[in-house]
């Protein structure tokens, strides 16, 4: 079996990689400036230059490929971004579903977010069955996923069998240095706030894993959260401060302190002094408590996610 990967170049990615290399044969779609020192030296990858915006590309690297597994996206809060969210997310989707009913390649598995479930203000406990909502707790980058998750499921009404993947905030080590294991610099960095609302997360040794395991069972058509549990910020960092050995956040961020916080991080996105993600929305977000719930892959797989402390261990 051949297995192409956009986005193995990434946290997820390059674990998929490894984890998938067992079943087949790994190629890599990668940009010609990647970095690729996340993939572990001994394994082999078969290279293919091209980009989600260049369908000839795509096309070239999909022939005789048996499954791709679609991990490229882009993630960002900052709101200069929306136009890139949508050309990465959307359209480089779209252009990736097109190249493989051209090229007659009929297995995906979609690499997509929890935020592309949606929020709602009067429902916390969210589950593969809620039905995606316009709502001010939706960011940029949650509305480009859901349409990007749209035109996957586009391209299984057009004859592709598909399995599109929910992950919440996927925690690797600090030596990655990723988007989402910069929240370990937070704590790192000693800072004293906690916000008020939850996260959801997941080991990226589990992720790939359950990616793996579904696969295997051959649930196409399915849709799955890929998720250890939530919990509170304030929980969360105390744990990750007790295992890093540094002093946890313990002041709450009440919701004028918020409130600064966002328009100074404006003034300072806009001067350029500052890539803080901290806007009205994710401000929002932060203050909210929300579990995307794993009981379908649960259930589905019998499977035990890594304790937190086990994943702090690992990560330091």
């Amino acid at each position: 079996m051949k297995v192409l990967i956009t986005g193995i170049t990434g946290l997820l990615g390059s674990y998929l990689a490894k984890e998938f290399s067992s079943l087949g044969e790994i190629h890599g779609l990668r940009r010609p400036n990647s970095n690729s020192t996340l993939l572990e030296k001994d394994l082999q990858v078969n290279w293919h230059e091209g980009e989600l915006s260049d369908i000839e590309s795509l096309e070239s690297a999909l022939e005789g490929m048996d499954l791709v597994i679609h991990s490229a996206g882009l993630v960002s809060f900052d709101p200069r971004d929306t136009d890139a969210l949508l050309k990465v997310n959307v359209t480089g989707t779209t252009n990736l579903v097109n190249a493989m009913q051209n090229t007659g390649v009929k297995k995906l598995i979609h690499i997509s977010s929890v935020s592309a479930i949606g929020r709602s203000a009067d429902q916390f406990e969210l589950d593969e069955d809620f039905k995606w909502v316009d709502s001010p707790l939706n960011t940029d980058y949650a509305i480009s996923k859901y349409w990007g998750e749209l035109e996957v499921w586009r391209g299984q009404q057009e004859g592709l069998n598909i399995l599109i993947i929910n992950p919440s905030i996927i925690l690797g080590k600090i030596s990655d240095d990723r988007s989402s294991t910069a929240i370990y610099h937070y704590v790192l960095e000693e800072n004293k706030y906690f916000p008020i609302g939850d996260l959801n997360y997941i080991d990226v040794r589990d992720a790939s894993t359950v990616i793996r395991l579904l696969y295997e069972k051959g649930l196409w058509g399915e849709r799955f959260i890929v998720s250890a549990g939530s919990i509170s910020y304030r929980e969360f960092f105390q744990r990750m401060a007790e295992t890093f050995g540094k002093k946890a956040p313990s002041i709450k961020a009440s919701p004028m302190m918020l409130r600064f916080a966002v328009i100074f991080a404006g003034i300072m996105r806009k001067l350029g002094l500052s890539k803080n993600p901290l806007n009205k929305k994710t401000a929002m977000i932060s203050s909210q408590k929300v579990s995307y719930s794993n009981a379908k892959v649960s259930q589905t797989l019998n499977y035990s996610f890594r304790s937190l402390e086990e994943t702090f261990s690992w990560a330091k």
